[in-house]
């Protein structure tokens, strides 16, 4: 269950790019749960949350709202991101706090075995909130204290950092919600926590549907003052061909794109064109961009590669 408010679920599309990469690596035997199906995303996915655009997390548990929610879809993992708008509200960290206790009691009331991976929150700096980025950081200090005091062996609950190499500059469109190159970033910090809890399928078996996956490599073509023409190379890693990719770029601050060719760009992700998003098993394509770009040295991207 991905639980939060509208930075998990409006549209939060972080959640495509992680139920895809954990397809990729052969998870296929998951549900992702939640009574909110909003489908607002490029890429195909299970979407499928407990997202709810302005809640609060104190809110949330002083209303039991949970243990309905929870009821309904009967979750083993609860991927958590909630406490935003109670920091943009100067609630307390430890009003806050004792609201994840409640929330934890009331998920182990509906699975004494629940596995709950909670993150130390996406910076985020609104223009209607000076104080809100200092806030977090506060915040975010208190989480894995608590953690360590309220996890067990039965229902541990692990902190996931999703704080750090986040930019509320470059990585949201707006101060608060993240554009592609966030979603990317968090999608790769939720991978490892919550990979580490599942048990995959055989990724080599032709009928699975998530044998298909791909990675994707940068490299500088060309170079000039105030800009540069890139490519990326999109390899299908497995046996089996793959019918269509995506590729998010995580550019440095300063950096735009400005055109791509073999590729249609939405933000900072790159889906394949028409002709060339079917790959054969070992085989690769590629697309081009141009950029323009402020940062100084060698021009630099992470590409991540989703495919299905």
């Amino acid at each position: 269950m991905p639980l939060g408010d509208s930075i998990t679920g409006s549209p939060g599309c972080w959640r495509s790019l992680l139920w895809n990469q954990l397809q990729n690596a052969g998870y296929t035997d998951i549900d992702f749960v939640g009574t909110l199906n909003a489908q607002h995303c490029a890429l195909t996915h299970d979407a499928d949350n407990e997202g709810h655009g302005g809640f609060q997390a104190t809110a949330t548990a002083d209303q039991n709202l949970l243990p309905g929610w929870l009821a309904t879809t009967k979750p083993d993992i609860v991927v958590m991101h909630f406490g935003t708008n109670d920091v943009w509200s100067s609630i307390a960290p430890d009003t806050i706090l004792a609201a994840y206790t409640k929330l934890v009691g009331q998920m182990r009331a509906s699975n004494p075995a629940m596995k709950v991976l909670v993150a130390q929150l996406i910076p985020i700096n609104p223009s209607s909130c000076a104080e809100c980025a200092a806030r977090t950081v506060a915040f975010n200090q208190r989480i894995p204290a608590w953690a360590q005091g309220i996890t067990t062996a039965q229902s541990p609950v692990t902190v996931v950092d999703q704080w750090t190499g986040f930019d509320s500059a470059t990585d949201t469109n707006d101060g608060v919600h993240p554009n592609a190159s966030g979603d990317a970033k968090i999608a790769a910090r939720w991978y490892p926590a919550l990979s580490a809890l599942l048990t995959p399928g055989d990724p080599g078996d032709p009928g699975d549907p998530g044998s298909g996956g791909c990675s994707a490599a940068f490299r500088a073509v060309s170079v000039w003052q105030g800009g540069y023409q890139g490519e990326v190379t999109v390899t299908n890693t497995s046996s089996t061909a793959i019918s269509s990719w995506a590729v998010a770029l995580a550019l440095p601050t300063g950096t735009q794109l400005t055109q791509v060719w073999n590729g249609a760009l939405t933000g900072t992700t790159v889906r394949n064109a028409g002709w060339n998003g079917t790959v054969p098993g070992g085989q690769s394509t590629t697309f081009g961009f141009l950029a323009s770009t402020s940062a100084a040295g060698t021009p630099s991207a992470t590409a991540t590669c989703s495919a299905s």
